[in-house]
């Protein structure tokens, strides 16, 4: 007798035997007379049988899938939550890329110098006292990103650079509207202008921070391995 192997089926029942006869139209060993469990299942007069019964339980299946959020990871939100959530920006590749409450856009025309020139020139450390005719042409001669609330369209966060668009570039003025902070926006504005410079090809891109390295290194910035290099003419 050729060598064969004990092999039990599903929930430890015994294998059939390879001479038991098979009902091939039912797809089923089933006896004689009995039907399949999968025919009894749906069988005339089941709820499975019912006609629109298959397409009523699959709209039900999305619905409860959209209350629970799992078909739209990141969206679902509870309507009676009306806190703006937090922005999730380092991964844009579009600099006008939008995160959950905010956009950011480098668009100019959208600017807003009054408000820019109040943040930085009382309460940015390193602009204190700035005049407004300095901050205008600052902004004039500047790449310009604005973070933007969606609902009002009213300017929460500010940032620039000044480059010349092809080999050096220089992060400055990085502010966030002290009324939306914690959510975000400075890593997001700094993910904004990464990969807006990105195309560029640009070789070293520079910023000063005195307490803001974790939100730069989020966005792949790092300390500088060769300070010794650097200089600086004070001119003020």
């Amino acid at each position: 007798m050729p060598w064969a192997r004990n092999v039990t089926g599903r929930c430890g029942r015994a294998a059939r035997p390879s001479g038991a006869a098979v009902d091939r139209t039912a797809g089923s060993t089933a006896p004689p007379g009995r039907p399949h469990r999968r025919d009894r299942r749906a069988g005339p007069g089941t709820a499975a049988h019912r006609p629109g019964h298959r397409r009523v339980e699959a709209e039900r299946g999305k619905a409860r899938t959209r209350e629970s959020g799992a078909a739209f990871p990141g969206r679902a939100r509870n309507p009676a939550d009306n806190r703006p959530r937090r922005c999730e920006g380092t991964g844009m590749s579009d600099p006008t890329g939008t995160c959950a409450d905010y956009e950011i856009s480098c668009d100019p025309d959208r600017l807003d110098p009054a408000r820019i020139h109040h943040w930085l020139s009382t309460d940015a450390y390193w602009a204190l006292g700035r005049s407004r005719e300095q901050q205008d042409r600052a902004i004039a001669g500047s790449l310009n990103f604005g973070a933007y609330e969606r609902a009002s369209g009213r300017l929460v966060g500010y940032a620039r650079v000044v480059t010349d668009h092809a080999t050096f570039a220089w992060l400055c003025d990085v502010y966030v509207d002290r009324a939306v902070r914690g959510r975000g926006l400075g890593t997001a504005l700094a993910a904004a202008v990464r990969d807006r410079l990105a195309p560029l090809g640009l070789r070293r891109v520079l910023l000063a921070t005195d307490d803001a390295h974790g939100v730069y290194g989020k966005v792949g910035f790092a300390p500088i391995t060769d300070p010794e290099k650097l200089m600086v003419l004070k001119t003020g």
